[in-house]
C-alpha cells in the first residue's frame, strides 16, 4: 500500500510554543462502591487551577480510560472541562484498536466538548500487524478526519508498540499532527527524534524520572503523572532547564526521582491516588483488577512525600500522615 504524503502547511501556527510546559494527566476518582466521583474531579482541578500547570491531559493512562464505558468518558470530560480555567490547554486521551473507532470516538467527543488537542494512544492488540507502516496510516487517516489537533502517544510499556523516530518524523509533516508524548526513559530515542522533525513539532516527556535530561536533550515539556501530586517541583525543573541551571536542574531532579518511580512503575495508579489523598486531594479508589497499595506501600510513598518536601525549599511540608488522617476520618 503506497503511504501518502502530507506536507505540513508554511501558515501552520507555532505549536510547540502551545506545548510548552507541565501539562497533568489527571486521574479519575472513584468512590469505595466503584462509581464516578465526579465532584472529587472538579475539586481536584480547581486546586490545580491555582498552579502554574499549563493544563489537563483527561482519560490517558492515569485516568484509567480502559476502565471506563463510553458515557462514563464523556462525563468526566465534560466535568473536566466545566472546571478547568479557560486559559488551560485541555487535552483529551483517546484511541481505540482499530483506525475508524478511534475516529468516531474523535467526533463524538468534539460535538460534545470543545478540546484543544488529542492524545491518540498507538493501537496494540494485534501487535505483530502494527508495524511502523500501519502507525503512519494509521495517525494520518486520523490526522485527516480529526477536527482538531492529534498528538502521538508512545507508552510501550503498555502497549509493547513503540513509535519509532522516523515514523514521528514522517507523521510530523502532516499539518494536523502536531506532537508526540513519548512515555519511555529512553533519551537517545528522544534525542533523535527531537532531530528528525520539524522545528514546529512538539515533543513532550510523560515520564518523570527522566524530565530534566528530556528537557535538555530537546522535549519542550511533559505530561508527568508525577506532577500531580508535586506540581511545583517539576515547574521548577522546567524553569530552571529553560534558564540553563543544568546543575539545579539536576539537583531538583535527584530530588523528585524517587516519588515519580513511587507513583507510576513502583506502585501504579493506586500509588499515585494514594499519594493524592496524602496531599489533600482527591484520590479515591481504583476499579479492579487494579488495587489499592497496602500498608508498606503506603509508608513508602508518604516516606517519599515527606523526604521531598523537606528537601524542597519553599514547599510546605504539611504532615502527609496528618492529611491521609483528615481523608479517613470523611471516609
Amino acid at each position: 500500500m503506497t503511504i501518502p504524503n502530507h506536507n505540513k502547511s508554511t501558515a501552520a501556527p507555532a505549536v510547540k510554543d502551545d506545548l510548552r510546559g507541565i501539562l497533568l494527566p489527571i486521574t479519575t476518582p472513584f468512590h469505595a462502591n466503584g462509581a464516578l466521583d465526579l465532584d472529587g474531579l472538579s475539586s481536584n482541578i480547581k486546586k490545580w487551577n491555582q498552579t502554574d500547570i499549563l493544563g489537563y491531559v483527561l482519560l490517558g493512562s492515569t485516568g484509567e480510560c480502559v476502565h471506563l464505558d463510553e458515557t462514563e468518558r464523556l462525563s468526566v470530560i465534560t466535568a473536566a472541562r466545566s472546571a478547568a480555567s479557560d486559559q488551560s490547554r485541555f487535552i483529551v486521551g483517546a484511541g481505540q484498536q482499530s483506525t475508524r473507532g478511534t475516529i468516531n470516538e474523535i467526533k463524538r467527543v468534539s460535538e460534545a466538548v470543545s478540546v484543544a488537542a488529542f492524545l491518540i494512544i498507538t493501537p496494540y492488540f494485534y501487535r505483530p500487524s502494527i508495524t511502523q507502516q500501519a502507525l503512519i496510516i494509521h495517525y494520518q487517516s486520523i490526522a485527516d478526519a480529526s477536527p482538531v489537533p492529534v498528538i502521538l502517544y508512545s507508552m510501550p510499556a503498555l502497549t509493547g508498540i513503540k513509535i519509532e523516530p522516523e515514523t514521528a518524523a514522517r507523521l510530523s509533516e502532516h499539518e494536523n499532527i502536531i506532537g508526540i508524548k513519548d512515555s519511555s526513559a529512553d533519551l537517545d530515542g528522544l534525542r533523535e527524534t527531537f532531530k528528525l522533525v520539524g522545528e514546529d513539532f512538539a515533543v513532550l516527556t510523560g515520564n518523570g524520572t527522566v524530565l530534566s535530561q528530556a528537557l535538555s536533550a530537546g522535549a519542550c515539556g511533559g505530561i508527568l503523572a508525577v506532577g500531580c501530586v508535586a506540581p511545583d517541583i517539576c515547574l521548577e525543573i522546567f524553569r530552571a532547564v529553560t534558564a540553563g541551571e543544568s546543575e539545579r536542574a539536576s539537583s531538583l531532579q535527584a530530588k523528585l526521582t524517587p516519588l515519580a518511580q513511587a507513583v507510576t512503575t513502583r506502585f501504579g495508579i493506586g500509588g499515585l491516588k494514594a499519594a493524592l489523598e496524602m496531599k489533600g486531594y482527591v484520590g479515591g479508589s481504583v476499579r479492579a483488577p487494579l488495587a489499592q497499595p497496602g500498608d508498606e506501600a503506603r509508608e513508602e510513598i508518604r516516606r517519599c512525600l515527606d523526604e521531598l518536601a523537606a528537601k524542597t525549599p519553599g514547599t510546605p511540608r504539611e504532615s502527609n500522615k496528618l492529611v491521609e488522617h483528615k481523608a479517613e476520618l470523611k471516609a
